[in-house]
Formats: C-alpha cells, structure tokens, sequence
C-alpha cells in the first residue's frame, strides 16, 4: 500500500512542527526533518515556506470540518449547536489543532498570504455553523433581530476565537462559552412562547432596536 505522498507529508511536517514549536520554528529544515524528506522539494512542490505554511493551515482546516460535517447536520436546536461546538473545542484541542490556529493567526498579524490561508481557514468553520443556522433556525422568530451570517460569526469565534484567551484566562474563557449557552437557552424560551407573548416580546425587541 502507498503512503502518503510527498506534499502530503509536506503538510503534516509543517503541522507537527506548528503543534510542537509553534509558527517561528517552521523553516525548510525543520520542515523537511519532520517530513523525512529533501529541502528542495518545499520549494518544488509549493514554492516557498509561507506557501506551505498557508495550504497546510487550509487543508488541516478543511478535513477537520468534514470531520464533524455529520454531527452538524444531526443538530437541531441552537442549545445542540453549542454542545457540539464544545466537543469540537474539546477535540481540536487534544489534537493539537487549536495551537496550530492559534499560532496561525498569531503569524496572520503581518498580513500577506498567511492572512489570507487563516481567513480561509477560519471561513470553512463559519460556513459549516451558518448553513446549520439557517436550517435550525428557518422558522425562528430570533432572524427577525439578526441574521445568521453575523451568528454564525459570533458561535464560531465563541469556540475557536477563545483559544488565545483560554491559555491566559481559563475561567473567564469558560464565562463566555457559558454566556453563548445561555442565549441558546433564551432562544429556546422565545420559541415556545404563545403568540400574544411572543407578539409583545417582539413588538418590544422592534421598539428597542429603533432606538439603538
């Protein structure tokens, strides 16, 4: 049976290498170590080291959503959605996943193409929370008030934007993520109100929102 190929084993070098000494310890030798491959094919197969670094940032990304694209198509409520993404934080975080991000968009600070492979990367998450969004919430009153493009932000960065603050601040870290559960649980009260309630809440949230 073959192995992985030679790009492939690119990429798991730079992401082994991002996970055990962060983004400034990538370089061609590092790299080409971890991979057990020559130097000279970074540059074959992708040109340059911030190249590599980019696709490998994408393509982890990308698998991982795959990963869970069932779990989020079994989600049916808003509660589920964050229990999920609480397994997903959980998990990411074994696999060493979340210090690649976090490191990514440390080095994402300069702009360039790194910044653009986060932002990709990033989007492949949010992407996956917004479709699950629009099909949980199609018939909820709560998209009279916002829109699940902007949700589908804040559920995302309450799960993997929180890595940077977690490793400073664990108890605030897990304030926020409690805070987001709560908006669930509102949301589930909001729904099950009967209609003159549910009129008067939003006949209150309209008013309101004039005002802001």
């Amino acid at each position: 049976m073959n192995g992985p190929s030679t790009k492939q084993r690119l990429i798991d070098g730079a992401l082994e290498t991002i996970r055990t000494s962060g983004i400034t310890a990538v370089s061609a030798r590092t790299v080409a170590a971890a991979a057990g491959t020559n130097q000279a094919l970074i540059f074959y197969h992708f040109g340059s080291v911030e190249e590599l670094i980019a696709q490998a940032c994408v393509t982890a990304t990308e698998s991982r959503v795959a990963h869970f694209r069932d779990r989020f198509a079994d989600v049916t409520t808003l509660a589920e959605l964050l229990d999920l993404g609480r397994v997903i934080h959980a998990e990411e975080r074994a696999e060493g996943n979340m210090t690649v991000l976090a490191q990514a968009l440390a080095g994402a600070q300069g702009g360039g193409r790194l910044a653009e492979a986060t932002r990709q990367a990033l989007d492949n998450w949010v992407r996956e929370v917004r479709v699950t969004l629009d099909r949980v919430l199609a018939d909820s009153p709560v998209l009279e008030f916002a829109e699940t493009e902007g949700l589908a932000h804040a559920v995302s960065a309450g799960f993997l934007g929180l890595t940077l603050f977690e490793s400073v601040n664990p108890e605030g870290s897990e304030q926020a993520l409690a805070a987001l559960e709560q908006l669930a649980v509102l949301v589930d009260v909001f729904e099950g109100l009967g209609p003159v309630a549910t009129r008067a809440v939003r006949a209150k949230l309209r008013k309101t929102a004039k005002r802001s």
